[in-house]
């Protein structure tokens, strides 16, 4: 039982892990994430980044795209002169344009602070800037996002993208925020990368990922609104402007994000976040795969520690605060800006439950049945016992009232004592016949071997019952006694004989015959015991060797009796290699007849 119990919840354990990497796994720990992270937003602080964006209505006022390069030219020169911290421009220059505006910016552009000019990653290598554009930059960054490939939806950056075995580019947001700090360059471990004091954890095996924090609102000006005379930039001072296009016709780079609420958020701010996520300093962190491992172990075990010791309600609230356990750990967690996985952990804890629980329901349930059919059991043998015990009992308890009551004469006396010996033996017989027969059914006996004659068999059992017959003047006749021997144990089979000659008598009405015979043919005794009693019909007959069944007529007739002795008979004679044949009629007798296998005396 206890390897089948902990069987099961070792599947459990197997389930949970197996299916946490199924599409239907990711999909609810990314559910339950994005929940998280609207739940706890960063912390109110005002913000290192602002936009400046290329909307519908800017893109109309300076006459659709082939006029951008003229209009950033112009804007930028309005930005550089609030002085901002970095400047970030995720609009790819891979392209000639036209000359005069291309000259315009690149001008705009090397008057332009800390400048990060994005790149983007093909097939083929990296598509940088144009040569006269990518001397205008302190770095270049690219411009790319990691939407999850289950639902499309960015929640990290990869930091770092390599295109060749030496040819990598950090993020636009990380070299803005480089360069924004003033830091020369990026220290970098297997485990993290370094920029100045601010250490990030982002894993070289996996493209340094980040997971971003989004921030509720960031400063936007319009590249309309920045190329208006009046617009006051101050805004841009001192922090870091990210200028990328936003516009729903001309904007390729849209994702959905945790905070999207259905609408997709451009890659430029998106890049914005991360920074923000940089310079706050605040990083996510995912938990090894081994705590999720060792979670849902811990999960299993405890489940199977609960049911296994704890019963009724005590089991049931310790496994619903196990439940609550295993919901909340994620939460708590992520309160410590740790990333640790809802489904598996959650899994485990549920199927363990629901496992252990069952099991535990189930078994007790099996036991409590047993221990019912045991307890059924052991009062059906109390009773058998004592019926069986009742005859010799009686005798002997009559038989001592009669030598203490009165002075008998010697002879009579010597012939009480002689019967009371007589039957204590019989008793002590009886006892250990019972006893012999328990082990037999239980399997921890072996029968004896002994050779012995049908007739001393039959004539005992009938010396034994006689006394009986005479109470209700039934004649026992003996019919035709084959002469023939059988190999077994002589006392099991006197108690089977017996119990079938009792049976006779007991449901046989007063001043009527039970007949006896023996035949031998071929190595085969039949014996047969033959009644004039109460009968049965062919449905009592199917169950009449059930252990503890008494038919509905002999339970009518108000007969004592236990409903075991036949099943007892019926094992005796096959473990002695035999089988009972029993023809029956209601009203009209039944016939007993053992069929076992004998040698010529």
């Amino acid at each position: 039982m206890i390897l089948g119990y902990w069987s099961a919840l070792g599947a459990c354990l197997l389930v949970a892990v197996a299916v946490s990497f199924t599409p239907l796994g990711g999909a609810i720990d990314n559910n339950v994430y994005d929940w998280l992270l609207r739940l706890n937003p960063p912390p109110a602080a005002a913000s290192q980044s602002a936009l400046l964006v290329v909307d519908d209505a800017s893109l109309t006022a300076i006459g659709g795209l082939r006029h951008l390069r003229g209009a950033l030219a112009g804007a930028l020169e309005r930005v550089a002169a609030a002085r901002p911290a970095a400047v970030a421009l995720d609009i790819m220059l891979a392209d000639e344009g036209d000359p005069d505006q291309d000259a315009r910016l690149e001008q705009a552009l090397r008057r332009t602070p800390n400048l990060v000019l994005a790149c983007d990653m093909t097939p083929s290598g990296w598509q940088e800037p144009l040569a006269r554009f990518r001397h205008t930059a302190a770095a270049l960054g690219h411009a790319h996002s990691r939407p999850d490939s289950t639902d499309m939806v960015t929640r990290q950056i990869p930091l770092m993208k390599v295109a060749g075995p030496f040819d990598r580019r950090w993020a636009l947001s990380l070299e803005a925020f480089r360069l924004a700090r003033g830091v020369a360059q990026i220290a970098e471990s297997p485990e993290d990368i370094q920029v100045g004091s601010v250490t990030i954890p982002a894993r070289a095996s996996q493209g340094r990922p980040l997971r971003l924090r989004f921030v509720p609102a960031l400063a936007r000006v319009s590249l309309k609104d920045a190329l208006a005379a009046t617009a006051p930039l101050a805004q841009f001072t001192g922090k870091t402007v990210f200028v990328g296009i936003t516009s729903q016709t001309a904007a390729q780079d849209r994702w959905m994000t945790p905070v999207s609420n259905g609408l997709p958020m451009p890659g430029v701010e998106i890049h914005a976040n991360a920074f923000e996520t940089l310079a706050r300093g605040r990083f996510l962190s995912e938990a090894p795969a081994t705590a999720m491992l060792a979670a849902c172990l811990v999960a299993v075990l405890a489940a199977g520690a609960v049911f296994w010791f704890l019963s009724g309600w005590p089991a049931y609230a310790a496994g619903a605060g196990l439940l609550a356990v295993a919901h909340a750990a994620p939460a708590l967690l992520f309160s410590r800006d740790i990333v640790f996985p809802f489904f598996a952990p959650a899994a485990a804890a549920w199927l363990a439950v629901a496992v252990s629980a069952s099991y535990q329901h189930f078994v007790v349930r099996r036991l409590l049945r047993k221990t019912e059919i045991e307890k059924g059991r052991y009062q059906q043998a109390i009773r058998f016992v004592t019926h069986e015990m009742r005859t010799p009992l009686t005798a002997i308890q009559g038989s001592s009232e009669l030598m203490g009551r009165y002075n008998l004469p010697e002879d009579k006396r010597k012939q009480i004592a002689g019967m009371i010996n007589s039957e204590s033996r019989r008793l002590a017989r009886m006892i250990q016949t019972f006893l012999d027969v328990e082990k037999l059914s239980e399997g921890q006996m072996e029968l004896k071997r002994e050779r012995f004659g049908v007739l001393d068999v039959v004539g005992v059992c009938i010396e034994r019952v006689a006394p009986v017959a005479e109470r209700k003047r039934i004649t026992i006749h003996r019919e035709e006694m084959a002469e023939a021997s059988l190999t077994g144990d002589r006392e099991l089979m006197e108690y089977a004989v017996y119990n079938l000659l009792t049976n006779a008598i007991k449901y046989s009405s007063a001043e009527t015959t039970v007949r006896v015979a023996a035949t031998f043919h071929g190595g085969t005794l039949r014996l047969r015991v033959t009644d004039q009693g109460i009968g049965m019909d062919d449905k009592e007959l199917k169950r009449i060797f059930t252990k503890f069944y008494r038919t509905k007529k002999a339970e009518a007739s108000g007969e004592a009796g236990t409903g075991i002795g036949l099943s007892i008979v019926e094992q005796i004679v096959a473990h002695h290699g035999g089988r009972i044949e029993v023809t029956s009629q209601p009203g009209q007798g039944s016939c007993f007849t053992l069929v076992l296998p004998a040698s010529a005396q």
